[in-house]
């Protein structure tokens, strides 16, 4: 926005550096300028004492096999071949499963770097999603709704507390390949559009980052001026939520072009953090690559953080054959358990909430193939780590095959409800007013899963 009294921008740079005696004005301003540094990002406490001041997302899009990787259960082997109905029948898994950490979890050979994990892992084997489909389902996994577009879990939780760091985004995504409903996953709906997610397409980190002017005062300088006359220009439309946005997505953007190409910048990371991830100093496509540079942005105060998958054209839809679950548990398993590891030897587990999910689990029966496996909403497993929740724990438990709850159904509500607890808020206090109503992630459901809490 330009200054609406008359003057060009240049005029009134010039006319104020000549009157204040050029760089002098700068200290004024910037002292004037912080009165407006709070803003919509600022960082703000929650309703009650969080468990974690940051979240990490990891999603598996498709499908991850439930009973192929972290809910074992022999008796499919055991009944392998038998008749199920509709012409399917019961298939054991064809990988094989040993017991991991002081716990003793069953993990299957598809993620043995992850296993190494276990005693830091909060398993839920008995949640539930309402559709089969992948859209529905992966809109309620990121929204709460299997219908409607809404905003997101990380747009949630950065309106409800902001950021520890005005120069970078709250919420940031890594998404090589766009998930099912795209956008939609990060998205901010009818909150402000400064709590959507910021997609990174690797391999490219942020297109267009670096500034362009050569002087970073004269920079600096305009910016705070025209914030201010920005700041103007908003007192006399206070209801323009959309001209708040914008505002606030220029300081972001500016705060980026200086912060973020040393976040992702791997050169000072140690050769052996780099083995740990399996990544080198100019990897920035690998998904070890996406999980240190997830690291350092936690490291810098970014609040929110989701990768989606290993960016493969493939994902975990596995219908024809189970085995190609292999391909993929290739790209994930390293960098994802060296994540793990190195937050817990840095110190940052404690204060992080990692969670591990998809949108469903897949049937303990064959499916278009003898090879492979259908979709499975009605009892799958997802995992916690850090931030408050029992380590070296599972909740809930399936029935001999896998296929139905037997015991603490939880349902997609009571975990957005959980992960908004152990970062403290309490889900039917965080709200937004829209179009009459009062609406929130949880909608009128969820209840916190006090038996996985630490």
């Amino acid at each position: 926005m330009g200054c609406e009294f008359g003057l060009t921008r240049r005029d009134f740079l010039s006319r104020a550096l000549a009157g204040a005696g050029g760089l002098g004005l700068y200290a004024r301003l910037s002292v004037a300028a912080g009165l407006h540094q709070g803003g919509p990002l600022a960082p703000r406490p929650g309703h009650l004492p969080p468990r974690a001041k940051r979240l990490v997302v990891f999603f598996f899009t498709g499908g991850m096999s439930h009973v192929d990787t972290f809910d074992y259960k022999p008796a499919l082997r055991r009944d392998h071949g038998k008749d199920h109905g509709d012409k399917a029948k019961v298939k054991g898994s064809p990988f094989e499963f040993s017991r991991y950490g002081s716990s003793g979890k069953w993990v299957s050979d598809l993620l043995p770097n992850v296993a190494e994990s276990v005693d830091d892992l909060c398993f839920i084997h008995s949640i539930y999603n309402e559709s089969g489909g992948h859209s529905k389902a992966t809109l309620s996994m990121h929204t709460g709704s299997v219908t409607l577009p809404m905003p997101s879990l990380g747009a949630w939780v950065g309106y409800g507390l902001g950021t520890e760091n005005r120069n970078l985004p709250p919420f940031v995504v890594f998404a090589k390949v766009e998930p099912y409903n795209a956008h939609i996953c990060w998205g901010s709906d009818f909150l402000p559009a400064h709590y959507r997610g910021l997609r990174i397409v690797p391999p490219e980190a942020i297109p267009n980052v670096k500034s362009p002017v050569e002087s970073a005062t004269r920079l600096e300088l305009e910016r705070l001026m025209l914030r201010d006359v920005n700041e103007e220009h908003l007192s006399a439309h206070p209801e323009d939520l959309n001209l708040r946005s914008r505002m606030t997505n220029f300081e972001t953007a500016y705060g980026l072009m200086r912060e973020a190409p040393e976040a992702f910048d791997l050169s000072g990371e140690s050769d052996e953090t780099l083995r740990l991830y399996g990544t080198d100093r100019g990897d920035r496509s690998s998904f070890g690559a996406q999980c240190l540079a997830s690291r350092r942005l936690l490291e810098r105060g970014v609040r929110v953080v989701e990768l989606f998958d290993v960016g493969s054209h493939d994902n975990w839809d596995h219908h024809n054959d189970i085995l190609k679950h292999r391909d993929l548990s290739r790209q994930l398993d390293r960098p994802l358990g060296a994540f793990l590891k190195d937050l817990k030897r840095r110190g940052l587990l404690d204060e992080t909430l990692v969670v591990g999910m998809g949108e469903f689990g897949r049937t303990p029966w064959t499916d278009l193939t003898p090879e492979g496996r259908g979709h499975h909403a009605p009892a799958f497993t997802v995992f916690l780590a850090g931030g408050g929740v029992r380590p070296g724990f599972s909740y809930g438990a399936t029935d001999e095959y896998g296929a139905r709850i037997a015991e603490n159904p939880v349902h997609v509500h009571d975990f957005h409800a959980t992960i908004l607890h152990l970062l403290g808020l309490d889900h039917t206090r965080l709200t937004y007013r829209y179009s009459g109503r009062d609406f929130r992630l949880t909608d009128l459901g969820g209840n916190v899963i006090k038996g996985i809490l630490a």
